[in-house]
């Protein structure tokens, strides 16, 4: 069965620029990851656009494909169809290399120079893209270790005093980790496991937190104060705020690690309603509700 061509594998016209094809892969290779997508047919997609991608990505190779097809990497006489003895990560004297999706990268196993593209190893590569799954072997993986963190060190960062192979050591961790992120120090890595919080809870770099107001309080609208992960900010309530409406304060949430920027406060109102109520404040709801009632209005 003749191969599919590489082109509509990806989605992209045979003119389509560098930047166009990156852009096409990396959404395919982010869908059908098998970290993401755990069937059969989506490890035999992911196989498929990272090998097309392979291609197309090369300047010279997308020319060679585009002169004479699949025909042009077809393996032979030991040469692998990436430049390589052995496979697509062969090399010679411990020295492998080649391109993985859209990362370029060299390794040597000999402790020479190493250019994974910006990224420190191939092992970081994947796990900023995808969030993990290397596919390069976990034989080859740096020694990790847990490290338990609050959730207002992961926010704003901390210096830890850390003892790891019997050494006491100071571990900075910066601004805006959050669970499972991996920070490499020395000749390991360590991975932030953050214990949850009453108060806050974290999508990304967003904050949502709940704030109760009497069915008073939301009618009337009004200042009131919230719990922010910086501290106390007072906000206006419009008039008639309805219950679990989100209220978005801009630039309050977490610090991005990598950049500037922050994320996003979300304020979630919660109206709540009193169990007791004294004799006057039943005489005074019992007259709202004739109010609204002759106005055909209800409470919301």
């Amino acid at each position: 069965m003749a191969e599919k061509d590489y082109y509509s594998i990806l989605g992209v016209s045979k003119s389509a620029s560098a930047e166009e094809i990156k852009k096409a892969y990396r959404k395919l290779a982010l869908e059908y990851h098998p970290d993401r997508n755990k069937t059969k047919e989506g490890e035999a997609k992911f196989k498929e656009v990272t090998k097309a991608f392979e291609v197309l990505s090369s300047a010279e190779k997308r020319a060679q494909y585009d002169q004479f097809g699949h025909a042009a990497f077809e393996q032979g006489a030991g040469q692998g169809p990436f430049g390589g003895a052995g496979g697509p990560f062969g090399g010679f004297g411990g020295q492998q290399g080649g391109q993985y999706g859209p990362f370029s990268y060299s390794y040597s196993t000999g402790g020479g120079a190493q250019d994974f593209g910006g990224f420190s190893d191939p092992f970081d590569i994947f796990e900023q893209f995808f969030g993990g799954g290397s596919p390069f072997g976990a034989q080859q993986r740096r020694q990790s270790y847990s490290l338990k963190i609050t959730f207002d060190e992961a926010v704003h960062g901390v210096e830890k005093q850390v003892t790891i192979d019997g050494k006491n050591q100071k571990l900075k961790i910066p601004a805006g980790v959050n669970r499972g992120s991996r920070i490499r120090f020395g000749d390991y890595d360590v991975v932030v496991d953050v214990a949850p919080d009453k108060k806050f809870t974290r999508d990304g770099y967003d904050i949502v937190a709940d704030k109760e107001l009497s069915y008073a309080q939301a009618a009337l609208g009004g200042e009131i104060s919230v719990d922010t992960i910086d501290g106390l900010l007072t906000i206006r309530v419009p008039a008639g705020t309805q219950p679990n409406t989100l209220i978005r304060l801009a630039g309050r949430g977490v610090k991005h690690v990598q950049g500037s920027g922050k994320g996003d406060h979300y304020v979630r109102i919660k109206v709540v309603v009193p169990k007791k109520l004294s004799h006057k404040q039943k005489e005074l709801l019992e007259e709202f509700e004739k109010e609204s009632a002759k106005s055909g209005k209800g409470w919301f």
